[in-house]
């Protein structure tokens, strides 16, 4: 059975890659474009899961990277007319990465280890003064944004929505994926896991947890960064709401609907929290809000773990390192 419970993570990737990669076949056009907005948001729950559920860190501030990049690339194709997805994707990246290794470096790398409260705090007030200045800001479009925005573009292609969009999203998800994967069943990974799980301990055995705990933030805030470029030319326009603590508190509810630190469950948390948010607002256009919270409150509840442990038992949830000679011993006897 133990030795089961761990074939059960690559399957479930596998089957949830085969249904994103299908979708688009099944469904009509506007819910394709739905779709890439969904699939950008599983780009950001991502990185949200890499500070969450790996190193411990409750940032309410993922929103600052997201927002910041985004921001970013509208002035660049407003002011210098540059779509191009060539400059536009490592700007966006490298907006979230400075963004948050300056942050982190505030917030992480004081004389005095900081406290969880004094991170999620820190980040939220980050957020919240994000959204205040760019609402207050005419060269931002104050509370309109920044609409219109050019499409992005390869060499001559227009990158429209739909379809080639969906493919291009997915492909960097998958991408993203693979790579934080690799992160987290590195010997790095190894070390934010027992940061989370004791971080005293992990201490002890000579790790600096600070810098530890910056480096996963500066890198999360590099796929928030991605994410938010994307998310910007996907949809045309950003608003100061990409910047603010709604946004960011709306992926920590991904994360926890679907499993933190699991990386598969923050997309599937996503998919699932988007999906029925789409029905219920057709269906319920009342009180849609209301159940979807109810149904929330419910999961949290009776699966603390998210949705994905009802597939993943814990050892595969923290994770394998290495081969276990006395696992496999005590399995034969």
């Amino acid at each position: 059975m133990p030795g089961g419970r761990r074939r059960m993570l690559p399957v479930t990737e596998v089957v949830v890659l085969v249904i994103l990669a299908l979708a688009p076949l099944a469904l009509q056009d506007y819910l394709t474009v739905y779709a890439t907005r969904v699939l950008i948001l599983c780009l950001f729950a991502l990185s949200f899961d890499l500070v969450w559920g790996y190193a411990g860190i409750m940032s309410f501030g993922q929103s600052m990277f997201f927002g910041a990049a985004g921001y970013s690339v509208a002035l660049i194709a407003r002011d210098l007319d540059i779509a191009s997805i060539f400059v536009v994707i490592p700007t966006g990246v490298l907006i979230g990465f400075v963004g948050a290794l300056l942050l982190g470096g505030f917030l992480l790398l004081g004389r005095h280890p900081s406290s969880v409260i004094f991170v999620s705090l820190g980040t939220m007030t980050g957020a919240y003064a994000a959204d205040r200045l760019a609402r207050g800001w005419y060269y931002l479009g104050g509370q309109n944004g920044i609409p219109s925005i050019q499409s992005m573009t390869i060499g001559s292609y227009e990158l429209n929505e739909g379809p080639v969009f969906y493919y291009l999203a997915l492909g960097i998800l998958l991408i993203v994926y693979l790579l934080c994967r690799f992160l987290v069943r590195s010997q790095f990974g190894l070390a934010l896991v027992g940061l989370r799980e004791n971080e005293q301990r992990i201490a002890f055995f000579g790790y600096k947890v600070q810098h530890l705990k910056a480096i996963i933030f500066a890198l999360s805030g590099a796929i928030a960064g991605l994410a938010g470029t994307l998310y910007a030319f996907h949809e045309g326009f950003v608003w100061p709401n990409m910047l603010g603590v709604v946004m960011s508190t709306q992926v920590v509810l991904y994360v926890l609907f679907g499993g933190a630190g699991t990386l598969i469950g923050a997309v599937i948390g996503t998919v699932v929290v988007e999906a029925v948010s789409f029905w219920l607002s057709n269906s319920y256009q009342d009180i849609w809000p209301i159940i979807l919270g109810i149904l929330l409150l419910l999961v949290i509840m009776f699966r603390p773990a998210g949705l994905i442990s009802l597939v993943l038992g814990e050892r595969e949830r923290v994770g394998n390192f290495g081969r276990s000679r006395q696992e496999g011993g005590h399995g034969a006897a």
